[in-house]
């Protein structure tokens, strides 16, 4: 028998510090204006000095256990999401394993950059669905702000560090409003696009970390076209109308990709939740920061139907379809 991937909890963490646009003028060739106009972020989040990807996935995965009303204990499997691990390996889902006090189950980190949380959710629910987890904790972290060119003004101000976090269960919430979870997921990629959003370092080509490239305009045409056919089709496969969902959680890499896929859709622009002005683009993390966002303010809620869409480096994209 088939079981479904239950949102039980969602929950998120962002540093302490704030980087406003102000500030990062006082350091980069660009202004507060330029900024807005570009991509609607005003400040962006930065981790402490030794605080890794790790810490913030920890935080974000308390928060998430605690809405779920669940103990570290009960979880079974961990799948982080992230491109900026703590270490080449072990995989940083082990560590924030560690960090819980779990030592039974399984942990491992998946990359696809910003699209890795709706990876990870993927994998998490195939694995509920095949009967090879009861309860996932699923998590997408990063800290961006260790792969910036700081004097490139065309990406060091789009990107910002932090966590979120969500737990699928085979046990059904216990509000009786909650929706069946999952109902589908959508994955692809082009290898082929890859030297327009990428990272000029690693162990195997040039044994460093790198600093993240992006030729942006090329990346947002690619990003408006194939997070609208990925939204489609997901939604398609169940047969379901994008006309009849309530909410669409996109992936928060600039305000301007938002409206153009919100207007290529017909969306209304209230049922879009926006977070990038807050916290500018967490890569993996910035789904869950935004879902979570929308949750605790209490414009999603129990039975809700969410669409969430990502589009990143490799290229990497797709979409999800809940029902929470």
């Amino acid at each position: 028998m088939t079981s479904n991937s239950y949102i039980r909890g969602v929950g998120s963490y962002l540093p302490a510090r704030v980087l406003t646009n102000e500030q990062l003028a006082e350091t980069v060739d660009t202004t507060d204006e330029w900024i807005r106009e570009r991509t609607g972020i005003t400040q962006r989040y930065i981790a402490a000095e030794g605080q890794n990807t790790s810490d913030l996935g920890y935080r974000a995965a308390l928060a998430a256990l605690a809405d779920a009303d669940m103990s570290a204990q009960d979880i079974d499997l961990i799948i982080v999401a992230t491109s900026t691990p703590d270490l080449t390996f072990p995989a940083t889902a082990t560590i924030i394993q560690e960090l819980l006090g779990i030592n039974h189950g399984a942990a491992f980190d998946v990359q696809a950059v910003c699209s890795g949380f709706i990876y990870a959710l993927s994998v998490a629910d195939a694995m509920i669905k095949s009967g090879k987890g009861k309860n996932v904790l699923v998590i997408g972290a990063e800290t961006f702000s260790r792969i910036l060119d700081w004097n490139d003004r065309t990406t060091c101000v789009l990107f910002g560090d932090g966590a979120g976090a969500m737990v699928l269960s085979t046990t059904k919430p216990k509000d009786k409003a909650a929706g069946i979870g999952v109902v589908n997921t959508f994955l692809r990629s082009d290898g082929r696009k890859r030297d327009l959003l990428y990272v000029d370092g690693g162990p195997s080509s040039t044994q460093t970390v790198g600093k993240l490239r992006m030729i942006g305009n090329k990346v947002f045409r690619h990003a408006v076209k194939e997070l609208s056919d990925s939204m489609i089709m997901c939604a398609a496969e169940v047969d379901t109308q994008i006309s009849d969902i309530d909410w669409f959680v996109p992936h928060q890499a600039n305000q301007r990709i938002l409206e153009a896929v919100a207007k290529k859709l017909d969306l209304k622009r209230a049922q879009v939740i926006s977070t990038v002005a807050y916290h500018a683009n967490t890569s993996a993390a910035s789904i869950p920061l935004a879902l979570d966002t929308a949750i605790r303010d209490g414009r999603i809620k129990r039975g809700s139907s969410i669409m969430l869409e990502a589009f990143g480096g490799g290229f990497t994209w797709g979409a999800a379809l809940l029902n929470y």
